[in-house]
C-alpha cells in the first residue's frame, strides 16, 4: 500500500533511470521519495541492463510494499549527424556550413559533417530550417546538390558530435519504428513492462502497428505516444487519432518545441492534456521539468511554476529525466518534485471540474464512474472512493473528474495496479476479494483504509463495483457506507 504522504498526492512521478539511478539504495530512497513509474530508455544500454532494471525496481518496491509501475521508451528514428574529427566546432552567425549523406560518418570540420539518414536531403527544400542539438543551432538551406545540404547559419554555436537534427515545422520522413525499435518490442514483451512509449509517431496507423507487434509478442501493455512531431499537433483530427488510438499521451517538449517552434510549445501544451483528459485518455508532460537539477540539490523558481502549472492544467503525471538519470541529485529530485506538486495541488480551483457534465454517457460502467465522482465531490463527509475493478478502466474514468478526493483502485491483478501507477489521483488497494460475497468484500477494503488512515470511523466511502467478480467491464453499482457501520 502507499504510504500517506504519497496518497494524499495526486499527481503521479515518472523517473528515468540511468547511471545515476541503477544502485538499489538509491532507487529505494527514490520509490521512498515518490517515483511512481520508472522509465527505462532502450535508447541507451543493452537488453540484459534493462531487464535486471526492471527486476531490480520490481523487487524494491514490493520490498516498501509500494506498486511502481515500468516504462519502456523506444529510441525511434532520431536523426543524428556524423562526428567530428578534430572535436567540436564552433559554428558563427553568417557563415556557411554543409551536411553531407556521402561523407564519412566521423570525419566531420568545421565546414560539414555526415549525416545518418540518407533521405534527409530528399526531405528538404531551399529556404527550410534545419535544426541542430535540440534548435541550439539554426541552419538556412541555400542549395542541395544530391547528398548535399548547403546552409548559411542563422543562429551558431559549439557544436559537438552526434547532435540531433529537426526541420521547423516538421516533414522528416524517417518510419516511426527503426530495426532496434522492431527488436526492443519483443524485448518490452519479455520484461513484461507495463506501458511502451513510441517516440516520434505521426498518425493513429504507427500507435495500431506498434500495438499489434507488441499484443504478437505477447504482451498487453498500455501504449504511450510521445508527442515530438509538428505532423502530430498540425490539425485536430490527426491529434485525437493519437489520443484515441493510445493509452496515454506524453507531451514530449524537447522534439516538439523544436519542431513547432517556442512560442507554440506553451499553448499546445495545454491543448494536449486537456484533449487527453476529455477523450479519457493519460497524459504525461515530460522533459526539462528541473533540468537545474542535474547539477543542483534545489530547482530554480521557474522550473517549480513549469511543474506547477503542469499540475494545474490536469497532468497525471510530471516526467524527470536526465535528473534522475544522470543527475548528481536524483533523490533530491523526486522530493522536490512531490513536494512541488502537493502544494500546486492545494489550489482550491484545481478540484473543481465539468468534465463531461453537460454530455450524454455512452455506457454504463462510465456513467457510474462518474457518478460516483460528483457524489463524492458534493456529499459532505465523504473521505475516499474505491473502484473494485478488473481492468482498471472505470478508476480511470474516474480520474478525469478534478477532485481532493483519493481514488482507491482494488483490483486482484498486480498488473492492473502497475498500470494505474500512471493514473492522477489513483492509488492502490491490494485486495483479494474473488469469492467472497459483495458485503465481505466491501467490508474488507474498507478495513484496509481504516488501516492505511486514509479514512476514520464516522467517514463516508463511497464503493463502485460490479454484480460480478472477475467479470471484466461490469461495473454497475453505486454504494455510499459510513466507516465503523456493519455494510451489507
Amino acid at each position: 500500500m502507499s504510504s500517506e504522504s504519497n496518497w494524499l498526492r495526486r499527481t503521479k512521478i515518472v523517473c528515468t533511470l540511468g547511471p545515476g539511478s541503477c544502485t538499489a539504495p538509491i532507487i529505494t530512497a527514490m520509490i521512498s521519495a515518490g517515483m511512481n513509474v520508472a522509465r527505462i530508455n532502450f535508447s541507451h544500454g543493452n537488453a540484459q541492463e534493462h531487464k535486471a532494471l526492471a527486476q531490480l525496481v520490481r523487487k524494491l518496491a514490493k520490498q516498501q510494499q509500494r506498486v511502481v509501475g515500468i516504462l519502456g521508451d523506444l529510441q525511434g528514428p532520431k536523426i543524428r549527424i556524423g562526428r567530428f574529427s578534430a572535436g567540436k566546432v564552433n559554428l558563427v552567425q553568417g557563415g556557411v556550413f554543409s551536411l553531407d549523406g556521402n561523407l564519412d560518418i566521423n570525419s566531420g570540420s568545421s565546414d560539414v559533417v555526415g549525416i545518418d539518414y540518407a533521405n534527409l536531403p530528399n526531405d528538404c527544400r531551399v529556404g527550410d530550417c534545419l535544426l541542430l542539438d535540440d534548435g541550439r543551432i539554426a541552419l538556412d538551406i541555400e542549395s542541395i546538390d544530391d547528398q548535399l545540404i548547403n546552409c548559411r547559419i542563422r543562429i551558431g554555436g559549439v557544436l559537438s558530435d552526434n547532435k540531433g537534427i529537426n526541420k521547423l515545422g516538421g516533414g522528416l520522413s524517417a518510419p516511426t519504428l527503426t530495426e532496434k525499435d522492431l527488436l526492443d518490442i519483443s524485448l518490452a514483451a519479455e520484461m513484461d513492462v507495463d506501458y511502451l512509449a513510441v517516440s516520434f509517431p505521426r498518425s493513429a496507423a504507427d500507435i495500431e502497428r506498434t500495438r499489434s507487434l507488441l499484443q504478437s509478442a505477447g504482451s498487453q501493455a498500455g501504449i504511450i505516444a510521445k508527442i515530438e512531431r509538428a505532423e502530430a499537433v498540425a490539425d485536430q483530427s490527426t491529434m485525437d487519432a493519437i489520443i484515441r488510438s493510445s493509452d496515454a499521451v506524453m507531451v514530449a517538449r524537447g522534439d516538439l518545441g523544436v519542431e513547432i517552434g517556442d512560442a507554440s510549445l506553451a499553448g499546445v501544451q495545454k491543448k494536449l492534456i486537456k484533449r487527453a483528459r476529455q477523450l479519457n485518455r493519460i497524459v504525461i508532460t515530460a522533459t526539462q521539468m528541473m533540468e537545474s537539477m542535474i547539477t543542483s540539490p534545489m530547482p530554480t523558481r521557474a522550473e517549480v511554476f513549469d511543474v506547477a502549472n503542469a499540475v494545474l492544467d490536469g497532468s497525471d503525471a510530471v516526467m524527470l529525466s536526465g535528473e534522475t538519470a544522470v543527475g548528481k541529485f536524483p533523490v533530491e529530485t523526486v522530493s522536490s518534485m512531490a513536494r512541488v506538486i502537493t502544494g500546486a495541488e492545494k489550489i482550491p480551483d484545481i478540484s473543481r471540474s465539468e468534465h463531461r457534465l453537460h454530455q450524454k454517457f455512452s455506457s454504463v460502467d462510465e456513467t457510474i464512474a462518474l457518478s460516483a465522482m460528483y457524489a463524492a465531490n458534493h456529499l459532505d463527509g465523504v473521505r475516499a472512493i474505491v473502484s473494485m475493478t478488473e481492468t482498471g478502466s472505470t478508476p480511470i474514468q474516474m480520474s478525469r473528474i478534478s477532485s481532493n478526493l483519493p481514488i482507491f483502485s482494488s483490483a486482484n491483478s498486480n498488473k492492473v495496479h502497475q498500470k494505474l501507477a500512471l493514473v492522477r489521483g489513483v492509488h492502490s488497494v491490494l485486495s483479494e476479494v474473488s469469492g467472497l460475497s459483495p458485503d465481505r468484500a466491501n467490508q474488507m477494503v474498507v478495513d484496509q483504509l481504516l488501516d492505511l488512515g486514509a479514512v476514520n470511523l464516522g467517514d463516508l466511502v463511497i464503493i463502485s463495483k460490479g454484480d460480478y467478480v472477475d467479470m471484466h467491464g461490469g461495473t454497475n453499482t453505486l454504494k455510499i457506507v459510513r466507516v465503523g457501520d456493519a455494510i451489507k
